[in-house]
């Protein structure tokens, strides 16, 4: 089981007021993608097999049900998804 402090950045990038990040847990040896909203304060971490990080990095919303942050969504959610078709 990964900690907070355990996820290590590999990559960052931002703008239009979205900061998305791609880490990498060496004890879990899973990589996840974090995409925060700070417009709107809603964030979100995409789950994704090694394979796929870059492709979840550059497009994080087609990995996400509906394809991006809704109203009402909770501050912070964990998703464990594939890509959506």
């Amino acid at each position: 089981m990964s900690t907070a402090q355990d996820w290590r950045e590999l990559a960052l990038r931002d703008g239009d007021g979205l900061q998305i990040s791609l880490l990498w847990s060496e004890s879990a040896d899973s990589v996840k993608v974090s995409v925060c909203d700070e417009r709107h304060g809603e964030s979100f971490d995409i789950h994704v097999a090694d394979a796929q990080a870059l492709r979840a990095f550059y497009h994080p919303f087609a990995y996400t049900p509906g394809g991006g942050l809704r109203a009402g969504v909770a501050r912070r959610m964990s998703l464990d998804l594939q890509l959506q078709s």
